[in-house]
C-alpha cells in the first residue's frame, strides 16, 4: 500500500462549518475508482453524496457513520489525492482519537487550565456542553494537560455511573411527578436546522408588510390555465416571477452579506420553501433572467419534485439572495418569515383576503389583497431600498401583464 493521503469533510456551502456523515459506500480496504461513491454528507439542506477524485485504496475509516464532524476534518485516509495528516490543525488531530476510550490505566492529568484557562480542543468543549460536564473538573490526557473528546466522554461514563449509585439507594415515598414529557431523537437534519434557524436570528431582521390587489391577477391566471397545452400556473408561479423581475430592476437587492464583506450575485435565483416530510426546505431556482412563467413553472415543479422525492442536488440547495415562503393556502392573512442564511431577504406570502375599500369616489369597492411581509437583512438593506423592492413586486403582481414580457424597465 502506498503513502496515505487524508480525506476531508468537505464544505458544501458558503455557510456550512460541519455536516454529519450518515453513510459509508466503502470500507477499508476498498479499491475505488475516479467517480465512485465513497460517503454519503447530510447537512441542513440536502444529503450529498461524495465521490472519489481519483483512482485509490481505502486504508482506514477514522469517523463513523452518524457522527457529525467541523468542516476539514479527517474522515478517512487513502493512497488518493489528499493533505498530508501532519499539516492539519488540532481540531484534526483531535478526531483522529476522539472515538478511542480512556483505559483505565490511563492516568490523568490535573484538569487543563492555564492560569484560569481552561484548555480543550472545540470538539470537547462541545461535547462538555452536550453531555454537561464541568471541563473545570476534567482532567486532560492531551499535550501540556490539553482536554480531549474522550475525556469529556469518560468523565461523563464516571458522573452517570455515581446517579446509577445514588438511584439505587432506597428512597423516601415522593408524591407522584408531574410528566416531563419523552424525550425524542432529533435526526441530523432536524439538528442542524434548530442550529441554523438559531443563527438566522442573531440576522439583524427588519420587517415590512404591504398589500397587493391581485383581482386582475387572478382573472389573468384563469385565462392562461384555460389553455390545456400549457403548464398550469399557481399564485406561487406568479410570486417568483415578480420577485425575479424586481431583482433585475433592483440589483442592489441581490447580494449578501459574507463574513466581512459583500457579495454582489449577477444572475437571478430565487428560494422557495418547501414543507417536505424531511422538514422544510428552501431549494433554488437558477437563472431567471428573462424566464417565462411557463418556464418558471416547468422549472419550479421539476424542482420541488426532486426535493420531494429526496434527489435534490447540492447546486439545486444552494445559491441566491431572497426566499419565498408562501403560506397561503393556511388561512394566514401576513407571514412573517424569518431569513434563510447567508441570504439577505425573504419575502412572507399570504392568504388572499376579500375586503371593502373606499374608490376614489369614497363608495366601497371589493378588493381582493394578498398580504405580504418582507424580512430583509439590515446590513445590507435599508427602509428605503427594502421598500422600494417591496413596492416593485406589488405594482407586478397588481399589473400582471407585464410578467407576461420578458424584460422590464427599471
Amino acid at each position: 500500500m502506498g503513502a496515505l493521503n487524508d480525506l476531508l469533510m468537505p464544505k458544501l456551502g458558503l455557510t456550512m462549518t460541519e455536516g454529519m456523515l450518515i453513510e459509508w459506500s466503502v470500507a477499508a480496504g476498498d479499491e475505488v475508482k475516479a467517480g465512485d461513491p465513497l460517503f454519503v454528507v447530510e447537512t441542513d439542506k440536502v444529503a450529498n453524496e461524495i465521490s472519489a477524485e481519483a483512482d485509490g485504496l481505502i486504508g482506514e475509516i477514522l469517523v463513523q457513520a452518524g457522527e457529525t464532524v467541523p468542516v476539514g476534518s479527517v474522515v478517512a485516509r487513502w493512497t488518493g489525492p489528499g493533505q498530508s495528516a501532519d499539516l492539519e490543525s488540532n481540531v484534526m488531530a483531535e478526531h483522529e482519537t476522539a472515538s478511542a476510550p480512556v483505559q483505565s490505566g490511563t492516568t490523568l492529568a490535573e484538569p487543563a487550565s492555564r492560569g484560569s484557562r481552561i484548555v480543550a480542543t472545540p470538539l470537547a468543549r462541545r461535547l462538555a456542553r452536550e453531555l454537561e460536564v464541568d471541563l473545570a473538573s476534567v482532567g486532560g490526557t492531551g499535550p501540556g494537560g490539553r482536554i480531549k473528546a474522550a475525556d469529556v466522554r469518560h468523565a461523563g461514563e464516571q458522573a452517570l455511573a455515581v446517579q446509577h449509585m445514588d438511584a439505587a439507594k432506597p428512597a423516601k415515598p415522593a408524591a407522584p411527578a408531574q410528566d416531563a414529557g419523552r424525550r425524542v431523537a432529533a435526526s441530523g437534519l432536524v439538528q442542524s436546522m434548530a442550529r441554523r434557524m438559531t443563527q438566522a436570528k442573531q440576522v439583524p431582521h427588519f420587517y415590512l408588510a404591504a398589500e397587493a390587489e391581485v383581482s386582475e391577477l387572478l382573472a389573468l391566471r384563469r385565462r392562461l390555465n384555460a389553455q390545456s397545452d400549457a403548464p398550469r400556473l399557481t399564485l406561487n408561479h406568479f410570486v417568483i416571477a415578480a420577485v425575479a423581475r424586481a431583482l433585475v430592476a433592483l440589483p442592489a437587492q441581490n447580494r449578501i452579506w459574507n463574513d466581512d464583506h459583500i457579495v454582489q450575485f449577477q444572475d437571478i435565483d430565487v428560494g422557495v420553501a418547501v414543507t417536505t416530510e424531511r422538514g422544510l426546505m428552501a431549494p433554488v431556482l437558477h437563472g431567471l433572467d428573462g424566464a417565462t412563467l411557463d418556464g418558471i413553472a416547468r422549472q419550479s415543479d421539476a424542482l420541488l419534485e426532486r426535493v420531494r422525492s429526496g434527489n435534490a442536488t447540492r447546486d439545486d440547495m444552494s445559491g441566491g439572495a431572497i426566499s419565498i415562503s408562501n403560506a397561503g393556502m393556511f388561512n394566514v392573512t401576513y407571514m412573517t418569515p424569518i431569513i434563510n442564511p447567508p441570504q439577505s431577504a425573504i419575502l412572507g406570502v399570504g392568504s388572499i383576503r376579500e375586503i371593502f375599500r373606499p374608490d376614489a369616489q369614497g363608495a366601497p369597492t371589493l378588493r381582493r389583497e394578498m398580504g405580504l411581509v418582507l424580512a430583509a437583512d439590515h446590513r445590507l438593506h435599508d427602509g428605503a431600498s427594502a421598500l422600494k423592492f417591496l413596492n416593485c413586486v406589488i405594482e407586478l403582481l397588481q399589473d400582471p401583464y407585464r410578467l407576461l414580457r420578458t424584460h422590464i424597465q427599471g
